[in-house]
């Protein structure tokens, strides 16, 4: 995919300084998962039968899932937003809180995801009991303010990113879904109007968290997600939206989404509820990312209120500061969710590329040919210590850009730097993991083959995972 970028990158999230205070509401839900009946319940129970890919292949249609009804807020007062604060440094130690989140949710992926990867990946839908677990884990509700019941008190882009990198080394295809509420609740944290917040936000503090998504992509070649193919068009009702989506992950069970869109020749997110007359899913399998049941979108002349667009619209005339003014603030939130959720693909690419790394070096430290182990050879330990060094690089620019967003500094460069690895190295280490396996590499015994399909996703991968 290719992207047109920003003549001038003024628009960073959160430039409005603020006193920082600590997040550790979220331990109050995170520290539960560890110890949990559901894991070992879980590893007792039998597989799932495995769906062959025919199955899933003749798709399904269905109108999106209306089981849950968002009642409108008129608000009227200031949006909720997360405070920052600028360290002055670049930290590249997690702090105390993080690292306990991040070794939380890290052995929750790996006791959890990794043993349901393999069945949901033949299946192309993750079970619903692994779903269910997302309000648990607190993954969501650090993305809320606490005036909604939630646990973000200041901004945690470099949380969010532990968090997704966390996951992903238990499986990539599981942990899409699980993150794609939390990415909308980010959104409608840092973007929202006070009557979008308060309408949407409390749902995702409670204990049932709307499966939702931000929907960026489209199926097309050479998609540009700066210019879109769905249209939004002004009607006296408000919007009207047309175009097809793809790359949504769990579309079937979705209840809202924000869809990207774009209006007088600029993108913005418009807030789209499943039951909109017009809207429908189709079941999209791919060659990776096949658990998160990925689908399309299509919104045949959908029609939403005026107050769905998210920020200022284009040419308001009101509602922001600085260089950029309100003509402005609609497009400057659609860039920063796009930049957020590469940064977020590339946390995601980090997470499995570590996981392939772990597996592979006690593979060769142990395979033996011709009396030695293989990693006794040069080509071999040459093509680890490789692997190791993109891992590192995709991981560290990845957490430079969250360190950035966090604080409200401008990070469009950090994001880009991250894309651009997630595509070239992040495939390259799947690559040389099934390499190193040999002919295992190639069978589905073991799972580095299904590691290498989800990298070749997450570098084609557009909104969904926002941190």
């Amino acid at each position: 995919m290719t992207s047109k970028t920003a003549s001038k990158d003024t628009n960073s999230v959160g430039s409005e300084q603020h006193k920082r205070s600590p997040i550790g509401a979220a331990m109050r839900v995170l520290t539960a998962v560890t110890g949990s009946e559901f894991a070992d319940k879980y590893k007792l129970r039998e597989p799932l039968n495995r769906v062959a890919y025919e199955a899933t292949k003749t798709g399904f249609k269905s109108l999106g899932a209306a089981n849950r009804a968002f009642t409108q807020k008129p608000g009227g007062g200031d949006p909720q937003r997360p405070a920052v604060q600028p360290k002055g440094y670049f930290n590249l130690n997690p702090d105390e809180e993080q690292a306990m989140i991040a070794e939380t949710v890290r052995d929750f992926a790996t006791e959890i995801l990794r043993p349901a990867a393999y069945d949901a990946d033949n299946a192309a839908s993750a079970p619903a009991e692994i779903l269910g677990r997302s309000a648990e884990l607190g993954i969501t509700m650090i993305n809320v303010p606490e005036a909604f019941d939630g646990a973000a008190s200041d901004r945690g882009v470099v949380t969010n990113a532990l968090v997704a990198e966390a996951m992903a080394y238990g499986d990539m295809g599981l942990a899409v879904p699980l993150l794609a509420p939390s990415g909308v609740a980010t959104t409608l944290t840092n973007f929202g109007s006070d009557a979008q917040q308060q309408t949407y936000l409390p749902d995702f503090a409670g204990e049932s968290v709307p499966v939702s998504a931000v929907v960026v992509a489209e199926p097309w070649p050479l998609f540009d997600a700066f210019n879109l193919r769905t249209k939004a068009t002004r009607v006296p009702s408000g919007y009207r939206l047309d175009g097809v989506k793809s790359f949504v992950p769990n579309a079937g069970d979705a209840e809202l989404f924000l869809v990207g869109a774009m209006l007088d020749g600029r993108p913005a997110l418009f807030i789209v509820e499943s039951d909109t007359q017009g809207l429908s899913v189709e079941a999209d399998p791919g060659m990776g990312l096949r658990a998160a049941g990925m689908g399309r979108l299509i919104l045949d002349k959908v029609s939403v209120p005026a107050h769905a667009i998210l920020g200022a619209e284009p040419g308001a005339g009101s509602g922001a500061s600085g260089p950029n003014d309100a003509a402005d603030s609609a497009v400057d939130a659609y860039s920063d969710v796009v930049r957020l959720s590469r940064l977020g693909w590339s946390a995601l690419a980090a997470g499995t590329g570590k996981a392939v790394l772990d597996y592979v070096v006690p593979y060769v430290n142990e395979r033996e040919a011709f009396g030695e182990p293989i990693s006794n050879r040069q080509a071999v330990a040459f093509m680890v210590a490789t692997m190791a060094t993109e891992v590192d690089s995709i991981r560290l620019v990845t957490l430079r850009g969250a360190s950035r967003a966090e604080q409200g500094l401008s990070f469009a460069r950090e994001a880009a730097l991250a894309r651009k690895l997630t595509i070239d190295k992040g495939l390259q280490i799947g690559l040389d993991g099934i390499q190193l396996l040999g002919g295992h590499g190639f069978t589905k015994e073991h799972p580095v083959e299904r590691w290498y399909r989800d990298l070749r996703g997450a570098g084609i991968g557009e909104g969904v995972v926002v941190l």
